[in-house]
Formats: C-alpha cells, sequence, structure tokens
C-alpha cells in the first residue's frame, strides 16, 4: 500500500512539537505492516538544506503569488515530497510565527499551497506515484480533503489527524475566492467556522477518517468543556473518529546508546543515572545535591502545559527540599516568571529559556521525576520518553497521560505495576498533593526503583501503534 502523507513539519529537519515526532516516526514503523510512507513537507530552509538528492516532478506557475515546483527528494531516512515555494517559504525561524512573535500574514496561502500540492499528489498528478490513502495532519493540511472535494476528482480515502485542537487554523471569510475554494464551500457542512474558513474543521468535514493521538483525547473532544468549538461536529462524525496512541522513536530515545547522556544505561544498571543528575545540576547551576529529589521539565512553557500551575507550587517544592530543572520557551509571561523564580532560588530552581535536544535527553536521563502538569493533552510524549529513561512521571489526569501511565495508587504499588504518578484536579492543589506524593514514594528506595523498573519495561514504540493505522488503513482502501 502506498501513503501519502502531509504535514507542515518532519522530525529531526523541522519540529515545534508532537506532529513533527509522528510524522518523522510513523512512516518507518509503518514498513513493517508493508506499507509505503511518501511524506509532503514544505520546503523551509532547514528542509531544503537537508535534502541529500533532489528531482523536480511538478511545476506549478503560479501557486499563491509565485512560481513552486514539487520535488521528489531523500533526506536520511525519510522519502519525501517538497513543496519549493520560496515566495511562501523561505523564511528563517518559526515555521509559523515571524520574528516579531506574531503569526505569518500569509499563513493561508502558505499552507493552502501544501494543501493544493498535497491535492495534486492525491489525485496521480506525479507519474509513477499513485497513492491509494491519504493522511493530512493538522490544521495546515486540513483542506486538502476539501480541496479534492469541491474539485469532485476521483481521490483516494483520506485520514485526517488532530495532533492538538487548539490550533485550528481560521482565517478570514473573504479569502475564500482567493484560496481557490467555491463560494458553495462557505456552509456550515462545509469550511465555514465562526464567519470564517476553519482549515481544521474542514478536514473533520471531508476526511473519511479522523484519528487522535490518544483514546481518551478522542473522548474528550467531543464535549463542550474539551471540543473548543468543534465538539458538535466530531459527536456528529462519531463513528468516523479513533484514537490512536502515539509511540516513540525508541531508537533515538534510548538511554543504553544515547549520546547526549553523560552516562549510559539500562534498567540493569539505575546506579548510573546518578552520574546524569549530577551532569543535570552542573549544567543547570543547582547545587550538586545527590539525595535532593530532582524534578525535570521539558516542555512549551505555555498555559496549556500547566508551566504556571509549577511557579505556584514552588513553596512546596520548598519544603521538600527539592529541586527543578526546566527546558523550554514560549509564553513571555511564563518565561520572566520563571527567570524571577531563578533569581529568588539560586541553586534549587534553574530554566534555560530556549531549546536544547541535548539538554532535553540528559533531563530525561537525569531527572529524578519529569513533570507533565497539562491543562489538557492530546497525548504528550515527554512522559513516554520518561518513563523509558526511568524518569518517574507525575501527570495529570487528561487525555494521553492517562492512557500511558499507571498511577501509583496502592493497589498498582502492591501489584508492582505503577508507573509513575497521576494528580487531579489540574490546579496547585492537586499538582501539590502530586509532589508530595512523589516526594514520599522517593525516600523508599525500593519502591521508587521498582516503578523505574516497572516504566523502563513498557513497549513506549511505535510498534502497537502502527499496526492499529494499518487496520485503519485497510479498512478505508477495502470499502
Amino acid at each position: 500500500m502506498r501513503v501519502l502523507s502531509v504535514g507542515s513539519e518532519i522530525y529531526p529537519l523541522v519540529k515545534t512539537g508532537g506532529l513533527a515526532d509522528v510524522m518523522g516516526a510513523l512512516p518507518a514503523a509503518l514498513s513493517s505492516e508493508g506499507i509505503t510512507v511518501r511524506s509532503l513537507v514544505p520546503g523551509y530552509p532547514a528542509v531544503t538544506a537537508a535534502l541529500d538528492r533532489a528531482e523536480s516532478v511538478l511545476r506549478i506557475p503560479d501557486l499563491f503569488g509565485g512560481a513552486a515546483e514539487i520535488r521528489a527528494a531523500a533526506a536520511g531516512r525519510h522519502d519525501l515530497f517538497v513543496l519549493d515555494a520560496p515566495h511562501l517559504y523561505a523564511r528563517p525561524g518559526n515555521p509559523y510565527i515571524a520574528s516579531n512573535g506574531v503569526d505569518w500574514s500569509d499563513n493561508a496561502q502558505r499552507f493552502a499551497a501544501l494543501c493544493r500540492a498535497g491535492a495534486l499528489l492525491a489525485r496521480g498528478a506525479v507519474g509513477g506515484f499513485v497513492p491509494d490513502l491519504l493522511h493530512a495532519h493538522d490544521w495546515q493540511a486540513g483542506l486538502v480533503p476539501a480541496y479534492l472535494h469541491y474539485e469532485g476528482h476521483a481521490a483516494p480515502p483520506c485520514v485526517f489527524t488532530v495532533h492538538n485542537l487548539a490550533f485550528q487554523g481560521w482565517f478570514p471569510a473573504h479569502l475564500l475566492g482567493a484560496l481557490g475554494l467555491p463560494a458553495s464551500a462557505f456552509v456550515i457542512d462545509g469550511v465555514e467556522y465562526f464567519g470564517g474558513i476553519g482549515f481544521l474543521k474542514a478536514g473533520l468535514q471531508f476526511a473519511d477518517a479522523i484519528t487522535t493521538v490518544s483514546p481518551r483525547y478522542a473522548t474528550e473532544i467531543a464535549t463542550q468543556d474539551g471540543g473548543m468549538g468543534l465538539d458538535g461536529l466530531l459527536r456528529k462524525r462519531g463513528s468516523a473518529v479513533h484514537g490512536i496512541l502515539n509511540g516513540l522513536d525508541t531508537a533515538t530515545w534510548n538511554p543504553a546508546t544515547d549520546e547526549h547522556l553523560a552516562a549510559r544505561y539500562d534498567v540493569a544498571n539505575l546506579a548510573a543515572r546518578a552520574v546524569n543528575k549530577r551532569a543535570v545540576q552542573a549544567r543547570m547551576g543547582l547545587a550538586p545535591d545527590p539525595r535532593a529529589l530532582l524534578f525535570g521539565v521539558v516542555s512549551r512553557l505555555a498555559g496549556q502545559k500547566g508551566i504556571d500551575l509549577i511557579i505556584e507550587a514552588l513553596p512546596v517544592l520548598d519544603a521538600l527540599g527539592a529541586q527543578l530543572a526546566v527546558l523550554g520557551t514560549g509564553e513571555t509571561g511564563i518565561e520572566a516568571s520563571l527567570r524571577e523564580a531563578v533569581a529568588a532560588r539560586p541553586g534549587r530552581v534553574a530554566a534555560i529559556i530556549g531549546f536544547e535536544e541535548s539538554l532535553s535527553h540528559l533531563i530525561q536521563g537525569g531527572a529524578d521525576a519529569i513533570l507533565v502538569p497539562s491543562r489538557f493533552e492530546p497525548c504528550g510524549l515527554t512522559q513516554l520518553a520518561a518513563q523509558r529513561y526511568g524518569a518517574i512521571p507525575v501527570v495529570s489526569l487528561v487525555g494521553g497521560l492517562v492512557d500511558t501511565v499507571i498511577d501509583a495508587n496502592p493497589v498498582a504499588i502492591s501489584a508492582g505495576v505503577a508507573t509513575g504518578i497521576q494528580f487531579g484536579p489540574v490546579s496547585e492543589a492537586g499538582l501539590s498533593d502530586g509532589l508530595r506524593r512523589a516526594a514520599a514514594l522517593f525516600a523508599d528506595p525500593d519502591k521508587w526503583s521498582r516503578m523505574q523498573r516497572n516504566a523502563m519495561a513498557l513497549d513506549v514504540s511505535w510498534t502497537e501503534p502502527a499496526r492499529n493505522y494499518a487496520a485503519l488503513y485497510r479498512s478505508l482502501t477495502s470499502r
């Protein structure tokens, strides 16, 4: 089976979140299911610079204001189609946001172009490549099934994956014609969404199947509290919605081979984690205290991620004699609050505002516990990496965090299956309770090391998710 995957990021070429990880890891996992995936991505500078070889396979004279071409290319293990459109993508930095922190003003055209190219490829516009199925990811690819629908051409079935419902791709209604959509599309059963054009809504409306990145999230977004204005459509399309849990790239995330660690280790050599803990403390400017419970945070610094709750709970960390190491970038207010916390608690709280791939691995390999206090979380990969590395995840009772962490309640501890700590409600009080529970367990080395071993024994790979995606693909192509 041939699959065309369309998305705006792919690891390791360009990444702002979990979408890139899925686009990067799922194709390789599907190969064991007899499925060949070719991914269409925008030709950002980081992408074009990484291409091993590239061949122009389709020229587009005018694509939203300039000439473009689709290039068949390889980059590492990825088989790609790259949409080379310099007038849309030849820009430095974040794929969506300009250096002034504001979205690029032409994002509607930039990602409509990606969708237009995806629709062309889905219809077999490039000789020798006729996909059996289309897999579109998040709002940036949401118009692909809409273009196919309104242009009326024969097209393969489409799977649309929601990685985060909060990012919806809403644009003003006056762009309808400029984006190549007919007037008839501007209806509630089309692309119209709260008086504008909804890219994500279009994907949900016209895809043959919808997936979310965890089963719990599929349930949450069909409710008024979690649906962010789209719950009605999701309930209407309920039989088409499937929750398939994300996996982790276990080749990249492997403590036994990870070159980013100060000391490599496995489940039989957990004592080596102490070397990484010292390295984290030294790198982050924390006191070299092996007895302090070291909490790590590797996250986008945003309200969704509950980072403000961590800041509110700092007095509890003080009382526990714990340390906190934060790596991430995001909302300016949260960044400022973290800087204040670092200044007020030298040697106990540390934060590096930015992102370093190497340091993110070291924190997973050296922190005793990883905090993920999200207000909502479609899946989350941080807690998967934490368990693989023997860092106990402390997570809120939402989304994929519920699906992937076994809470250390008395029954789970007695049965020897606990892998982390869940807390609720998602508040400062709830998180503080989780911190205290973590400290109590950390004070019992036997229980703590048993949890670490349980966590590291979990299969967090893409094997089972790939099997589930393959089954869904086959059910659609066999109709």
